[in-house]
């Protein structure tokens, strides 16, 4: 029987810790964590982390694994994830991998580019270039130095353009030189499952859930990391509104209100760059068994 990876994938909120602990348990193996803000140890109910009950029924890797001052990418993922794919399947012949990261789950999927790690001075100096004219100025350097990328970009992420900028100015090199154009061969099998579901659903869940992590204790676990809010670790949703509001520019519910638009905003940005993959199987997350099904099935014919 051929190794198979199991890809379970879908928007934040949409249920796929629970069918992914069904999953698993079902094919008795064990789960890889696709969650790029997971691995932070100290981040756990602002990542929605697994509860130490569902750690103890599935055994889960690549969550805890990381501090927030740790530098890590995508890059660096796919190749602890490779390593350990070929370690982990010596003893089962399928693993199920979860989560929504895009950039994660595309990287251990089809590969991504190698590229180095950015100096802080060099960084440091394109943000206060970026703080100080702001992204116009970005968007006319990458232009000089790399027009081809320029053209595929999408120019209002500002991320992504700093991001471009900084490589070509630590390598010399225009980015779209160092950008793999095609998906890596993989010494086993790759399954896709998508989960989706009505946007009025989703977002209602998306709602209840953000509710639900307030409720847990979120202000207080964004509270604690305050002195580390400049961290790339913290840059995320949940936890960026909340300093928002501790900086005095809103009250607590207006912070509440804006994970809860900001959430939604990246399920939807999620599932865009999903729907894009037609390889992907789609189900919604109440068809468990017949995903349970189609795995089975699908197991038998690979």
């Amino acid at each position: 029987m051929t190794n198979t990876l199991l890809v379970l994938i879908g928007p934040t909120g949409i249920g796929k810790t629970e069918l992914s602990l069904n999953l698993a348990q079902q094919l008795n193996t064990v789960i890889i964590s696709s969650d790029s803000r997971q691995i932070y140890k100290e981040l756990k109910i602002g990542t929605a982390a697994p509860t130490t009950e569902q750690l103890q029924a599935v055994q889960h890797y690549m969550v805890g694994t990381h501090s927030i001052s740790d530098y890590y990418n995508a890059y660096e993922f796919e190749q602890d994830v490779l390593k350990l794919l070929d370690t982990l399947f010596h003893s089962h012949t399928n693993v199920v991998m979860t989560g929504g990261s895009m950039m994660y789950v595309d990287a251990v999927c089809k590969g991504i580019d190698d590229l180095p790690t950015i100096d802080p001075e060099l960084r440091k100096e394109v943000m206060e270039t970026y703080e100080k004219e702001g992204l116009d100025a970005i968007r006319r350097q990458l232009k000089l130095l790399d027009p081809v990328f320029y053209e595929q970009v999408d120019l209002k992420n500002h991320k992504r353009v700093i991001h471009a900028v900084e490589v070509c100015l630590m390598t010399g090199q225009p980015y779209s030189s160092l950008r793999k154009n095609s998906a890596q061969e993989r010494p086993f099998n790759i399954l896709k499952i998508g989960l989706d579901m009505d946007r009025t659903e989703l977002y209602d869940r998306i709602n209840r859930r953000v509710d639900t992590m307030v409720e847990d204790g979120l202000f207080d676990e964004a509270r604690t990391f305050y002195e580390h809010k400049a961290l790339n670790a913290l840059n995320t949703v949940g936890y960026k509104e909340i300093y928002g509001h501790l900086d005095g520019e809103y009250d607590a519910d207006t912070a509440i209100e804006l994970i809860k638009r900001n959430s939604r905003r990246y399920a939807k940005r999620q599932l865009s760059w999903f729907r894009r993959d037609k390889k992907i199987n789609w189900f919604h997350p109440a068809q468990a068994e017949e995903i349970f099904k189609f795995v089975e099935s699908s197991l038998k014919t690979i």
